[in-house]
């Protein structure tokens, strides 16, 4: 019997509610994360705090290391104490380090301030993406996690207006405090988001969950015993066992292509794209379409992977949609890139971005889509929360990169280093896409988790 909660529950109120509160969150984190690159070129402009271009991806380094760190310990911190929890430290966390980038006095405290926020950021998207996938209705998994990460790329678009609004007649701080408001959310958050019903099962908390169940008329998830401290790390283990290690890997490195093409874009475009000759105007509305793009990006690609076509099993009962559309919007996503440094008219480099925001941020989602469809509730969290900080490496590279790129006077090769990173994570995801196909069987508990959806 599968230990997902039924697709009744998953079509309730509780679904709904679980998916627009972290939606909120999401919606925050990418406001939080995209901030720094929109407001970069005036304060290399205005040399704020005495910055410098190397300088500058260096502290976009910080933020995403910072994230790795909070990716790579939420998803068992998260499969231990919970999913709401989490998430509640993780927003009151980054809100308060915009604070501190708000107050900085320097690039020393600044840095602070954006590794602290990296660490909540990078600890959210991945708890957030367990919580709606434990309530995802049948059938449509990827499209749940990719409607979620729309929210991550409003926050984009949000923080592109916050910059053109206000950085101009207030300075740059004015933006990061924006960015403090949050704070307002965490007990709105604290009190109303329900506690993943499958983490209360699986942790021997029946009485939890079963208020919660009744409260909101809702199906309980079959039960699993609940784990001994001795197998806490069980879940981590798990990616390893069998032939299971090849295909974490491969998504490891899929994903550390696929951040650091994401940081290093989210984090250059408006410099790179100044270096072009566009004025901060333009530079900030590419921001507004790479963001757009990838909210339509993330739509498009969740229903194609959950598809019936596209949802092709193998043998074994392995989902192959996800990772198969993942390596095709890599590809398309490459050749956008490197498009980006040949000099184009305005209109058509208002296209080609917005077509590269389309592909390159859900190509992203897919390989967490790929882990999260594929993982049992109680080891979710931990799945996508180690592919997620592995990437973060990537995400950790990227920043630093575009900054060494610029520094040296080779600031047109960012969108060329970017495109290659994009081939990567093509050719490492489309083998394990091939591999997931060509599988003649697979765990009993992956077939359960297949069939429940």
């Amino acid at each position: 019997m599968s230990s997902s909660p039924a697709p009744s529950a998953r079509g309730s109120r509780l679904a709904l509610l679980v998916v627009g509160l972290c939606w909120l969150a999401v919606l925050f984190d990418g406001l939080d994360m995209f901030v720094y690159g929109s407001v970069l070129p005036h304060m290399l402009e205005t040399k704020a705090l005495g910055i410098t271009p190397g300088q500058a991806g260096d502290l976009g380094s910080y933020a995403t290391f910072g994230m790795l760190v909070g990716a790579l310990t939420a998803g068992t911190v998260a499969d231990r104490i919970g999913r709401k929890q989490l998430m509640v430290v993780c927003v009151a966390l980054f809100s308060l380090a915009s604070g501190i980038c708000a107050l900085s006095g320097s690039v020393a405290v600044f840095g602070l301030g954006r590794t602290l926020a990296g660490v909540g950021l990078g600890g959210l998207l991945p708890t957030a993406i367990s919580m709606v996938s434990d309530y995802a209705r049948g059938g449509r998994g990827a499209l749940t996690i990719g409607a979620l990460m729309t929210a991550h790329h409003a926050g984009g678009i949000l923080s592109a207006y916050v910059a053109k609004w206000l950085v101009e007649p207030l300075g740059w701080r004015s933006a990061f405090w924006v960015c403090v408001l949050p704070l307002l959310f965490v007990p709105v958050l604290a009190k109303v988001m329900p506690e993943s019903l499958s983490f209360l099962v699986a942790k021997g908390r029946a009485a939890e969950a079963r208020d919660l169940a009744a409260r909101y008329e809702v199906e309980l998830p079959a039960g699993t015993p609940p784990k001994a401290p001795a197998d806490r790390w069980s879940a981590l283990l798990g990616l390893f066992r069998g032939g299971e290690w090849i295909q974490t890997l491969l998504y490891w490195l899929a994903s550390f292509g696929g951040l650091l093409l994401v940081y290093g874009v989210a984090t250059w475009l408006p410099t790179l794209m100044r270096g072009e000759g566009y004025n901060l105007g333009s530079a900030l509305t590419f921001v507004v379409l790479f963001n757009l793009g990838g909210i339509v990006g993330m739509l498009v690609a969740g229903r194609a992977s959950d598809l019936p076509h596209a949802r092709l099993r193998s043998r074994g009962g392995t989902p192959t949609g996800a990772p198969r559309i993942s390596a095709i919007w890599f590809a398309l996503t490459a050749a956008g890139v490197f498009l980006l440094s040949v000099r184009m008219p305005l209109g058509v480099t208002f296209v080609v971005v917005f077509l590269t925001g389309v592909f390159l941020n859900s190509a992203q989602t897919m390989i967490y889509a790929t882990v999260s469809l594929r993982s049992t509730p109680d080891s979710r969290a931990t799945a996508v929360g180690w592919t997620s900080g592995m990437g973060r490496f990537g995400a950790v590279f990227g920043p630093w990169l575009g900054g060494q790129l610029l520094a040296a006077g080779n600031g047109d090769r960012g969108f060329t280093a970017f495109a290659l990173a994009g081939v990567s994570s093509m050719v490492f995801i489309g083998i394990a896409a091939l591999r997931s196909a060509r599988r003649p069987e697979h765990s009993g508990a992956e077939q359960q988790l297949s069939a429940a959806r």
